[in-house]
């Protein structure tokens, strides 16, 4: 695809796997053990967009800040 004169911006969910990693957390625990939807995790891994509730509630789960799930990359 190729766009001109427009700056791609996206949100990188890289912060979530380092986050995972760094906690030594699974996303099989946040599927089975604490009852995070299998399509939530579906959608984070393929960058689609998940709701600020579902945000919340993984900052609050992971006892983490916004920033430690989710990222802004702006690609000039």
């Amino acid at each position: 695809m190729i766009i001109c004169h427009r700056v791609m911006e996206m949100i990188s969910y890289k912060p979530f796997y380092d986050t995972l990693f760094k906690k030594g957390l699974t996303e099989y625990y946040l599927i089975y053990k604490q009852g995070f939807s299998a399509n939530t995790i579906h959608r984070i891994k393929h960058g689609e967009a998940i709701s600020t509730k579902t945000l919340d509630a993984l900052c609050f789960t992971l006892d983490c800040e916004v920033q430690d799930i989710i990222c802004h990359i702006k690609d000039a």
